[in-house]
């Protein structure tokens, strides 16, 4: 079991929401959308508050460490989550994931589908003309009907939909991967005309137009993968670059202070971010007595990295104290905690909570990073695991079972010095921009991958490259992005998803996409259970 009740609450709604949808996205008279058994729709009464709802059910969608974030992490070299005695088995899900052994009936690979599948109808009826949106809202709504869109094609390969005038007794229909793809285009390049072109700053908890040109680049970064095709097409590439390119045009580009992008400051790397809690990625890797003034219970224990993914990273292999040679985005495991009125993220900005008044910045004992070898509290002595064993995080994990309170490397990104439960998650942000620019001219468009790369390197501390190869791309996005949602699509499109790592032998290539949920294929005969399940 799960040791926190914040986070058993957050499960617990998410499942109620679960249960309480429909996989043929029926809807009930409780959802607030102005359809009847008929199927007669009228528009929706009120567009600002339907659209408010649908971006507080992205933030949350966003914000659980289960669902989408554990389909995109989990399932790959990024991070395991091992069974501790009893704590974290609950009756496998975490554990399935990992070794690629998920079956339709996974509780996951439904609460994804219900959810995202509720965004795009949501969405829809947002969209249509009896409603009628103004430019802008209509602009963000293709935006957030793509944006859940590109999750279904992404990881299930094919998407129902369902128009507003299309009453309950009509199964929606199914559009495959390529006809997905282009009906995302199509709304994007519609919202792109008539959304806002904010730049960098606090506008950018909204859609704008640099959110719409970095899913464009997303999109055709991986089109020759959702077109079926072996390798990417040069013009898909080009555009690549063209949409990242509109997104430097309209003023983001790369921060100093790597952690200091994930504290709640304004910056000019986050493209799009959410009010979600950040919460849970803070707390899920750390231990029970890692714990700050607004979080004494600590963390939960769970989620750990590989040791293969540590390893990617420059610095000494065994320890990741300051002067150990590491790059930045490593981070590092303090001595004791720092005073307030230090710039403890690096981001030149200093940094001054302190809850309980006692002179010393809430949860810097707790560093940044890559947490690895023993953890040390306030005062500088070193924590313990359980009495009389100190609290020492180890790069071997016996495996996915049979663990003790310290096995593994933990990882925290968004830190508590900012608030334990801080509500600033980013969604999108220009390092990745960059890094697809880097991708695509290595696959044909126009630019120096190298020269590309190395700017980010360089930024970040790390030593530049002499040249650059697909796998040193994979690395650097492994290195830059870990924690963001993206690492599975990465491995996929660059042909390493389905291969051998750490206490995962499945090989099985039909593992690229989820099964459809077994209650979606009951409810819809129009689709087709994915090959394999």
């Amino acid at each position: 079991m799960m040791k926190n009740y914040k986070l058993n609450l957050i499960i617990a709604v998410f499942g109620t929401l679960a249960i309480s949808s429909c996989t043929d996205l029926e809807i009930e008279e409780t959802d607030s959308i102005i359809v009847n058994q008929t199927g007669e729709f009228t528009g929706v009464s009120d567009v600002d508050a339907t659209l408010s709802g649908i971006y507080d059910a992205v933030r949350g969608q966003l914000e659980n460490q289960a669902n989408l974030y554990a389909l995109n992490e989990v399932t790959s070299d990024e991070f395991l989550v091992p069974t501790r005695g009893t704590d974290w088995g609950d009756n496998g899900v975490w554990r399935t994931l990992h070794q690629h052994s998920w079956s339709p009936i996974h509780p996951y690979v439904r609460d994804v589908w219900n959810e995202q599948n509720s965004n795009v109808f949501r969405t829809t009826e947002v969209i249509d003309e009896r409603s009628n949106p103004t430019p802008q809202q209509e602009a963000e709504a293709r935006f957030l009907r793509a944006f859940s869109m590109f999750w279904v094609m992404d990881l299930y390969g094919q998407v129902p939909f369902r128009e507003p005038d299309e009453g309950i007794e009509i199964d929606p229909i199914i559009l495959s991967r390529t006809e997905a793809f282009d009906f995302i285009l199509e709304d994007l390049n519609t919202a792109v005309t008539n959304i806002s072109s904010t730049g960098p700053g606090a506008g950018t908890n909204k859609v704008t137009k640099a959110a719409v040109h970095f899913l464009l680049a997303k999109l055709y970064l991986n089109k020759h993968i959702y077109y079926g095709n072996e390798t990417a097409d040069p013009a898909d590439m080009q555009q690549v670059v063209n949409n990242v390119e509109a997104i430097e045009a309209l003023g983001f580009g790369l921060e100093d202070g790597y952690f200091g992008i994930f504290s709640p400051k304004i910056d000019n790397e986050t493209i799009w971010y959410t009010g979600s809690s950040v919460g849970n990625v803070i707390w899920h890797g750390l231990h029970y007595n890692q714990t700050t003034p607004a979080n004494g219970g600590g963390g939960w224990n769970g989620f750990t990295t590989l040791a293969d993914f540590y390893d990617l990273f420059e610095g000494d292999p065994n320890t990741n104290f300051v002067g150990d040679g590491q790059e930045e985005r490593r981070g590092f495991v303090p001595t004791a905690a720092s005073p307030v009125g230090v710039d403890f993220d690096g981001d030149g900005e200093t940094d001054d909570l302190d809850e309980d008044g006692d002179g010393l910045l809430d949860g810097s004992q707790i560093g940044f990073g890559m947490l690895i070898g023993q953890q040390y509290d306030y005062d500088g002595s070193k924590l313990e695991a359980e009495v009389g064993k100190d609290l020492e995080f180890t790069k071997e994990l016996p495996g996915l079972l049979g663990n003790s309170q310290g096995t593994g490397v933990r990882v925290i990104k968004y830190h508590p010095s900012n608030g334990s439960y801080t509500g600033h998650k980013i969604i999108f942000r220009y390092a990745d921009a960059l890094l697809m620019k880097a991708e695509a001219a290595l696959n044909g468009a126009s630019g120096d991958a190298t020269e590309l790369v190395n700017q980010l390197r360089t930024i970040r501390d790390a030593s530049p490259l002499s040249s650059v190869t697909a796998d040193d791309i994979l690395d650097e996005r492994g290195r830059e992005l870990y924690s963001e949602f993206w690492r599975r699509n990465d491995l996929i499109r660059f042909g390493k998803y389905t291969s051998s790592w750490e206490f995962k032998d499945n090989t099985e290539e039909f593992r690229v996409l989820f099964p459809i949920p077994a209650s979606a294929i009951i409810s819809n005969p129009n689709l087709t259970q994915n090959p394999g399940y």
